[in-house]
């Protein structure tokens, strides 16, 4: 978002920052995010909405009808002069450390013995800070001693996941995708940054392109999106993962998790693992002993806004 933008604000709970991020289409044409304003608190959240043109009254009442705790609370709307409001958020945040890896967004030293990795603060989500992220790189740090010879991050925003499959499997055929355009560039620059060659980079809706499909089957999927565009995605995802292949999902609230588990389920794939963090689940599933074929055409429906990296 690099014109001016216009963001408007009004508190919320925590009931409808859940019902917002399940919604398979708001039809509202902004940028909405929910945040946890005192921890643990259900009561004290807030949502914002960025917008490229100033909200007109009918945008605003829609916005209010998400949230109708708020009430008659003043909505705050105010000009984002030209800036990158992704790179303002994750400004100055502190590194993170996860199993072996040592995630940083400016110029600190990375400890001895871990892998660093360098994302800048930028045009694309993933700076590993987030619950869902840093959960997935735990995940995978705890899987190291596994076998893994083709993995695919699918929805990889900056790429951090895929530049961590790449450095526990250096054998590996490893690719990276998004609907997204301007983050397959950033992933490009951050694999430069970081020294990771060998990652092949995919534009994608999904896993319906044909590049991904010719490298099928993968025994590692990787896919840290949206509860909605995961279980539309439940059947190409796990048609595209070989038999007996592990799937790490997240992006998707624990409340959320019984639907998610049960899309992949009814496509062969069995829950091994789930790590909670706060709000939030990463889960490892394993593929059935025969590949999944799907038997009807791949539903849209729940894929808007995938693109939306945590």
């Amino acid at each position: 978002m690099s014109a001016d933008s216009w963001k408007l604000t009004l508190p919320c709970t925590r009931d409808e920052a859940e019902a917002i991020d399940a919604a398979d289409d708001l039809a509202i044409d902004a940028v909405i995010m929910t945040t946890e304003e005192v921890e643990d608190d259900r009561e004290h959240w807030r949502l914002d909405a960025y917008f490229e043109a100033e909200p007109d009254a009918a945008t605003i009442a829609a916005i209010r009808a998400l949230v109708p705790s708020a009430g008659d609370h003043p909505a705050t709307v105010e000009h984002v002069p030209a800036q990158d409001w992704v790179t303002m958020s994750q400004a100055g945040l502190a590194p993170l450390s996860v199993g072996r890896f040592y995630v940083h967004t400016g110029d600190e030293v990375v400890p001895e013995g871990l892998r660093g990795f360098h994302i800048p603060a930028g045009r694309a989500f993933g700076t590993g800070h987030h619950e869902t992220t840093s959960g997935c790189l735990a995940m995978l740090d705890a899987m190291a001693s596994q076998t893994v010879a083709n993995a695919i991050d699918v929805g990889t925003g900056t790429g951090l996941l895929a530049f961590a499959a790449r450095h526990l499997w250096p054998e590996a055929k490893v690719a990276a995708t998004d609907i997204d355009p301007i983050a397959i560039d950033v992933t490009a620059e951050n694999a430069a940054i970081n020294d990771v060659d060998g990652v092949e980079l995919i534009v994608a809706d999904g896993a319906l392109a044909d590049p991904i499909m010719a490298a099928a089957p993968y025994d590692l999927v990787i896919a840290n999106i949206l509860a909605g565009p995961l279980i539309s995605m439940a059947p190409e995802l796990a048609a595209i993962a070989g038999p007996a292949a592990t799937l790490v999902l997240a992006g998707l609230l624990e409340t959320q998790r019984a639907d998610v588990v049960a899309a992949y389920e009814a496509c062969g794939c069995a829950l091994e693992t789930v790590d909670r963090r706060g709000d939030w689940s990463v889960l490892r599933l394993r593929a059935g002993r025969e590949r999944f074929v799907p038997n009807a055409p791949f539903d849209p429906k729940g894929r808007d806004g995938w693109a939306l990296d945590i």
